[in-house]
C-alpha cells in the first residue's frame, strides 16, 4: 500500500512539497503583475491569519479577522498604488483603518488586556504584512514590473535554507543558537551561506536585473537576516510551546515556518536597494 505523504520522512515531504509548490510560486511570480499580486497577497493573508491564531493558543485575543482584513487591504493598496492604477494619497486610508482597532477593542467586553492584544494586532501588521508590502513595492516600482528581483530573492532564500538544512544534517556539530533552536549548527549556517553566494553568482549571469555585487550583497543580507528571522520565529514558537506554526505545507510546517526568512530579510533588502545600491 502506498504511504500517505504525512507518513513519510521529513526529507521526502520537503522534496514533494518543493516539487509541487515551487513551480507554482515561480510561475505566478513571473507570469504577470496580477498573478504576482494575487499570489503574495494570498500568502501574506494566510501568514498573518496563522500568526494571530497561534497567538490565541497562548490565551491572547488579537483582532484576528479585522487584522487579517487590514493586511489584505494594505497589500492591495500597495499593488494598485505602485502600479500607478490609483493615486499615492490612497495610502492615507491605512491610518483610519488601523485606528479603528481601538474602537473595536472598546466593545470587546471579555478582553481583560485590550491594549496588550492591540499590540499583538499591530505586531502582525508589522511582522508579516510590511515585508510582503515591501516585496510588492520593490517589484512594481514606478509602474514597472520587475519579477526577476523577487524571483532572485526567493531563489537565494530557498538555496540558503536547503544548503543550511543539508549541511547541518550531515556535517552539523557546533550549535548555532541552542537556547532557541537546538538543531541549528554553525556548519549549517556556513553551508547555507556558501550555497546562497553561489546562487547569487549564477543568478547574476542569467539576468540583468542587478549587478553581481548587488546580488552578492542581497545574498549576504539573506544569510544573516534570514537565519535570524528563522531564530526569531523559533523563539515565538517556543514561547507558545509548539513545534511547527502549522501543517499545511508537508515537511515545512505552516506559512510562518516557510516564509520566516523573507519576513525579516525584506526590510533590509529594500533599504539596501533604495539607499545604498549606488555604492556598489
Amino acid at each position: 500500500m502506498i504511504k500517505k505523504l504525512t507518513d513519510r520522512s521529513n526529507l521526502t515531504q520537503r522534496i514533494v512539497a518543493a516539487l509541487i509548490g515551487a513551480p507554482l510560486i515561480v510561475y505566478c511570480t513571473i507570469f504577470s503583475p496580477y498573478s504576482f499580486w494575487i499570489l503574495y497577497t494570498t500568502i501574506g493573508v494566510l501568514t498573518i491569519y496563522e500568526f494571530y491564531k497561534l497567538l490565541g493558543l497562548n490565551g491572547n485575543f488579537p483582532l484576528t479577522i479585522y487584522g487579517t482584513v487590514c493586511g489584505a487591504v494594505i497589500l492591495t493598496l500597495t499593488f494598485f498604488i505602485e502600479t500607478e492604477k490609483i493615486d499615492f494619497d490612497n495610502y492615507y486610508w491605512i491610518v483610519p483603518m488601523l485606528t479603528l482597532t481601538f474602537f473595536i477593542k472598546l466593545y470587546k467586553k471579555n478582553d481583560v488586556k485590550p491594549f496588550e492584544n492591540l499590540g499583538y494586532t499591530f505586531l502582525g501588521i508589522i511582522y508579516v504584512i510590511l515585508p510582503f508590502a515591501l516585496l510588492i513595492e520593490s517589484v512594481m516600482d514606478k509602474g514597472g514590473f520587475n519579477p526577476y528581483l523577487a524571483f532572485g530573492i526567493l531563489i537565494i532564500l530557498w538555496v540558503n535554507d536547503s544548503g543550511a538544512y543539508f549541511s547541518g544534517r550531515f556535517l552539523g556539530k557546533r550549535k548555532l543558537f541552542e537556547r532557541v533552536s537546538p538543531k541549528k549548527t554553525w556548519e549549517g549556517f556556513f553551508g547555507g551561506a556558501i550555497f546562497a553566494l553561489i546562487a547569487a553568482f549564477l543568478f547574476s549571469k542569467i539576468t540583468e536585473t542587478l549587478t553581481l555585487n548587488h546580488w552578492i550583497a542581497i545574498a549576504l543580507i539573506i544569510v544573516i537576516t534570514g537565519t535570524l528571522g528563522d531564530l526569531v520565529e523559533s523563539l515565538f514558537k517556543r514561547s507558545i510551546a509548539i513545534k511547527d506554526s502549522g501543517s499545511i505545507i508537508p515537511g515545512h510546517g505552516g506559512f510562518l515556518d516557510r516564509f520566516d526568512g523573507l519576513l525579516l530579510s525584506m526590510p533590509f533588502i529594500v533599504t539596501f536597494l533604495k539607499l545604498y545600491h549606488g555604492l556598489f
